[in-house]
């Protein structure tokens, strides 16, 4: 399981933020055994859930391991979304079984 603190405060941090989420996660890929499943965070609203998708994709690429997303995760009804506030989608996850 990967919950890290909020990797990028605002836009500026992005770049450097995907870096961070990106390496932890192909530490995780490195570690689990086939068939393990990996529960990966992020609390960043700078980090959209299709580019969060696409970081665990890229470490699952340069780790040489296949993934099945199993399921997609967001925040519960008691954190509501602005849309006239797209980072307010702060929370997702992903569970993903690894091979």
């Amino acid at each position: 399981m990967l919950d890290p603190p909020k990797f990028a405060g605002s836009q500026s941090q992005v770049d450097r933020a995907a870096r961070g989420y990106k390496d932890i996660n192909l530490q995780a890929l490195h570690l689990l055994r086939p068939g393990g499943i990996l529960a990966t965070f992020s609390c960043s609203g700078a980090i959209s859930a299709d580019l969060f998708q696409k970081i665990v994709f890229g470490a699952a690429v340069d780790a040489r391991r296949d993934v099945q997303l199993i399921e997609r995760l967001s925040q519960a009804p008691d954190h509501p979304v602005l849309l006239s506030f797209p980072e307010s989608e702060y929370l997702k996850g992903l569970i993903c079984r690894v091979w």
